[in-house]
């Protein structure tokens, strides 16, 4: 089964949550790996209180970043879970 492939910027602005419905930001940008395209994390914005409790692993500019391999599901939410970010 191939996933479905969906444009960067349908990403962008997007809310992301936990699979408990906890909200914790929106996608920034994205970081990859630039040989094979591997999506590595997503890049938070707007963070709420309770994702700064989560200690997320932060980019070189401070960012909080949401890796990619938490991600459960994504269509109007990226639903994530929380298990798999700490």
């Amino acid at each position: 089964m191939q996933s479905e492939k969906m444009p960067f910027n349908s990403l962008l602005g997007k809310m992301i949550v936990t699979k408990e419905g906890k909200r914790l930001g929106f996608v920034k940008d994205t970081s990859f790996e630039t040989k094979s395209g591997e999506l590595i994390n997503l890049v938070l914005k707007d963070s709420t209180i309770y994702t700064k409790n989560l200690n997320l692993e932060r980019s070189s500019e401070n960012e909080l970043l949401i890796p990619y391999s938490s991600i459960i599901a994504i269509g109007d939410f990226v639903i994530v879970s929380e298990e798999d970010l700490i």
